[in-house]
């Protein structure tokens, strides 16, 4: 690839993905609200990506071998991408993520028994409903409840793009994301190496059940490859080894030279990446198309040594 652009791409493991496909030799235009600078050696545009009319205008004439989109939230958003890539590029490729399984977010999504892949939730066959308030976060909010409406307005954004596309274009789903230290604005590590090294307990559920991560490197990395290649639809991207809340604060408290104390939630209040219910995905279809990703186990001392540097 010659010539990509990013949408977002400004912050977090965004920020390592127009890195490496500068690296790769590739110009690289970063597409944002102009909240955040890109890094150095891109043509930065400011556009609000939902407005069409605004994105159309800074993108000028503009024509590229591939567009990865971090920030496709919504039905609506894909529409408009739709739109205004036709004719601009032959691939797309979004940031989706793991949560489009969560069966807590729609009934129409299956509990699994087990780590799950791509079709268990079938874009080209999801529904699409427009009509629902996408440009207002807050009554989106209401109508699904949280988390439930970022899980569906990315269910649906795949849904638009799957249907009868006019590029080739693909999601990759990506698993928890973690390491970076004070990069990862999401802070969800931090909160068990906190609580951990201050004694303080870790709210899991007692039944735990595993959920999958990634490396915020790997996930870039996987990005870039797939915004190279041609694999279409929805792609799986986890790391190896998934893991419950109960063992990722064993291995926290480990690294730290201390003990987990555990507490069973109340009132919902269960720490990040507790779950009482089966919450993995399976990396297989990603492996046959030739990208292996790492062990969970073979990073993750390093990202909590990342988080605790970040909370001294």
């Amino acid at each position: 690839m010659d010539n990509v652009c990013v949408i977002g791409g400004s912050r977090y493991f965004g920020l390592h993905l127009v890195t490496l496909l500068q690296r790769s030799g590739a110009r690289v235009t970063v597409v944002n609200r102009g909240s955040a600078p890109p890094p150095p050696g891109t043509e930065h545009l400011v556009a609000d990506r939902s407005d069409e009319a605004s994105l159309t205008a800074a993108l000028g004439g503009r024509t590229f071998d591939a567009v990865v989109d971090q920030v496709l939230y919504t039905p609506a958003q894909a529409a408009v991408a739709r739109r205004v890539f036709a004719g601009r590029t032959p691939r797309y490729v979004m940031t989706s993520t793991m949560e489009v399984y969560d069966p807590a977010t729609s009934p129409l999504v299956p509990a699994a028994t087990g780590p799950v892949d791509e079709d268990a939730v079938d874009p080209a066959g999801w529904p699409v409903d427009p009509a629902l308030p996408w440009h207002d976060p807050a009554a989106l909010a209401r109508h699904f409840g949280e988390p439930a409406a970022y899980a569906e307005g990315k269910r649906q954004a795949e849904a638009v793009l799957a249907h009868d596309a006019p590029f080739s274009w693909a999601s990759v789903r990506s698993a928890h994301v973690l390491g970076g230290g004070a990069q990862d604005f999401t802070g969800r590590l931090a909160h068990y190496v906190e609580r951990i090294a201050a004694g303080r307990p870790v709210a899991v559920h007692p039944a735990a059940r595993p959920t999958s991560f990634v490396h915020h490197r790997e996930i870039a990395a996987f990005l870039a490859r797939t915004a190279a290649g041609d694999a279409t639809g929805p792609l799986n991207a986890c790391s190896d080894g998934a893991l419950t809340a109960v063992e990722l604060s064993a291995l926290v408290a480990e690294r730290l030279g201390t003990s987990a104390r555990l507490r069973s939630p109340e009132g919902g209040d269960a720490s990040p990446f507790s779950f009482d219910r089966d919450y993995a995905m399976d990396n297989g279809r990603a492996a046959a198309l030739g990208f292996r990703f790492s062990r969970t186990a073979d990073w993750l001392p390093g990202a909590i040594d990342e988080a605790a540097a970040g909370v001294r």
